[in-house]
Order: C-alpha cells, then sequence, then structure tokens
C-alpha cells in the first residue's frame, strides 16, 4: 500500500488506543492522525495531555454506533486509512452486560466499514485495520499455540463480538475487496491501562492493602505484551501487512495467574519498602467467573518472518515498569478509580 497521510485512530483515548496515538503523532509529523472516541468509562484523554497541541492531532468525540456522523466524519477528513480498536473490552462487563458488546463491537465495526467502502472508491492506497483479540480462538490445553490458522471458538459475549467483528471485516475483503487487515493479540499491559483490569487492579488494591481477587484456583494463563511492543506491531502491520491477512500479536510471554500476581506483590513490596511477602497475605481466591477459559498462548512468529517484529519488553521488567508507572502517578489512578476523570474533557474541550 502506499504511504497513509490521514489516520482515523478509533478508541484512541483508551488503553492501547493512547499509546498508538501518542507513537503515530510522533512519529509521523507529517501525517494528519484523527483519534475518534466515545469516552465512555475507559476512555480517558488525561492518557494524551502532552500531544493534545500537536499540529497533527485532532481529537473528535463520537461514537461508531453512529452511521451518519461516521459518514459525516470520512467526508470531512477524506482518510487515507483507518486502525479500528474502539471496542467494549471487559469479559467480566459483557456477561452482565452481553447488549452494549454487540452494539459497538458487532453493529459499531460494520459502520465503520460501510463508510470507508463509501468514502474510498477505488480503494487505492488505503487500509482498514480491524484490532482484535486471541480471545476468539476459545481455549487452549496444557501444550499447544494460538496460530493464524487456529478455528474460532469464543466463549464469552465479549469474545464472540470480536470474533463475530473479524468475520464480518474478512466478509467485506472477499465481497467487496475492501483492504483490510486483523491482528489479534494476547493479554496487554503497562501504563494507562483502566483499573478494572488484573495488574491495575492488584496494584491499587496492594497500595491500599485490600484483598486481591484472584478467580478460582489462579492457574489460568495467559500471554502478556507490553503496550508498547503492541504499539509497534500495529504501527509495522498498518504500513507493511499484506491485505487480507491476520497476524497474531503476542509477548511470548506465558505466566499463570497466580505466578503473576505474586511476581507483582513482590515487586509492590520492594517498591513500597514493605517486608518481603506482606503483599501475598492479601491474596483471595474468589468464585470463578462463567465460561472462564483454561489458557490462552500466542505463536507470533508470522509476525517475526514475515515482517520481523519481535516483542522487547518481558514480564519481569515489564511488572516492574507497570508497578512503578501507577506508583509515580497515583493522581492519575485516583482520578480514574473516582470518575473525576471524565471532567478532563468537558474542561478542555467544551466551548464556553
Amino acid at each position: 500500500m502506499s504511504t497513509s497521510n490521514t489516520i482515523l485512530i478509533t478508541g484512541g483515548a483508551g488503553f492501547i488506543g493512547s499509546h498508538l496515538v501518542r507513537l503515530m503523532v510522533n512519529k509521523y509529523p507529517d501525517y494528519k492522525i484523527v483519534n475518534l472516541d466515545a469516552l465512555t468509562y475507559a476512555g480517558n484523554l488525561e492518557n494524551l495531555k502532552d500531544i493534545e497541541d500537536k499540529p497533527n492531532y485532532t481529537f473528535v468525540k463520537a461514537d461508531i454506533t453512529d452511521a451518519d456522523a461516521m459518514q459525516e466524519l470520512f467526508a470531512v477528513h477524506q482518510f487515507d486509512g483507518l486502525i479500528h480498536l474502539a471496542a467494549e473490552s471487559h469479559v467480566d462487563r459483557s456477561i452482565s452486560n452481553p447488549m452494549s458488546f454487540i452494539e459497538t463491537n458487532i453493529v459499531g465495526t460494520v459502520v465503520l466499514l460501510n463508510a470507508a467502502r463509501s468514502h474510498w472508491g477505488d480503494f487505492s492506497g488505503k487500509r482498514f485495520y480491524h484490532v482484535s483479540t486471541d480471545e476468539v480462538y476459545g481455549t487452549l490445553g496444557e501444550t499447544g499455540f494460538f496460530t493464524e490458522d487456529t478455528a474460532y471458538d469464543p466463549r464469552s459475549p465479549y469474545s464472540a463480538s470480536k470474533a463475530s467483528s473479524d468475520h464480518l471485516v474478512r466478509a467485506y475483503y472477499h465481497t467487496y475487496g475492501l483492504p483490510v487487515v486483523i491482528s489479534n493479540c494476547s493479554n496487554n499491559y503497562g501504563p494507562y491501562q483502566f483499573p478494572e483490569k488484573l495488574l491495575p487492579l492488584m496494584i491499587n488494591n496492594i497500595r491500599h492493602e485490600k484483598p486481591l481477587p484472584v478467580y478460582g484456583d489462579g492457574k489460568y494463563t495467559r500471554d502478556w505484551l507490553w503496550v508498547e511492543d503492541h504499539a509497534e506491531a500495529i504501527d509495522l502491520i498498518y504500513h507493511k501487512g499484506v491485505n487480507g491477512e491476520t497476524y497474531n500479536i503476542g509477548g511470548n510471554n506465558e505466566w499463570k495467574n497466580i505466578d503473576l500476581v505474586h511476581q507483582l506483590c513482590d515487586v509492590m513490596d520492594e517498591l513500597l519498602g514493605r517486608a518481603a511477602g506482606s503483599s501475598r497475605e492479601l491474596i483471595t481466591f474468589v468464585k470463578d467467573r462463567p465460561g472462564h477459559d483454561r489458557r490462552y498462548a500466542i505463536d507470533a512468529s508470522k509476525l517475526q518472518n514475515e515482517l520481523g517484529w519481535g516483542p522487547k519488553i518481558q514480564a519481569e521488567e515489564g511488572l516492574r515498569k507497570t508497578a512503578s508507572w501507577y506508583l509515580e502517578n497515583t493522581g492519575w489512578l485516583e482520578r480514574v478509580t473516582s470518575g473525576a476523570y471524565q471532567e478532563y474533557y468537558e474542561k478542555q474541550y467544551t466551548e464556553d
């Protein structure tokens, strides 16, 4: 594909999106980066304070399920490409409220596909990049890895909604010739993550010496991917990936949940100057959630072999960097947990 100069990034105020937006704005000063986010509970513009005044950056508050707004946005900006991260993404929330996941993850994706299709003409030099999850593949036993050819077997409303959106993106490629790429990633971690997720939840609870809830027996296994490694992989796939292809992005970094929490407890005890092992005493095993997949593991060799990407940060270093960031940014964490961060948009972007 040709170099794209005007790119829409959806969900760009969220955890992964904010890291990607920052990377793209700083790395490509000649690009125009439009960040679209509905600013639901996990979208936080404070994550992007350092780039909000950059001349190549624009923020738009809108919902991807609003078809008229998306058509108008494409008409105004004449996007060359779209990187689609906007999604409802928390499994527990999908169990309690599946419909919001259907609306955002499925309907919202189709709205964006239709907008791209109607505004891109012959598709020359265009690209629709859909960011997905390894959870679409279901669960693994004690051995084996997900590859790009693994059959889909989603087990939660969240993963089913993402699987549906993946299939629709591929359908638009095969039916209409829309130039698409898809990536499926493992668990991300790092700075700016909303504290309902495992690591920031544990960090915040350790700070306040609250119980550390661990599902079931704690032996659920995940591959952990440093968020900035993920952003670099997305950048590479967007520019160098092959239309119609899927790329798995993983950290080569498998951990059982309980082992990861133990490691984090030890790091936090050191950083907080507490007695070794004291935070481990806060661990509390809680009732398992329904449909909990036992193990995920990503084979990212296609991405490495074809495009030359590999993770730079492994868990021991990443956990320390993550814990240190949250401890150095307790104000951010407190504004997020209190909901005060949602006032930032009104203060920064609403006219008097």
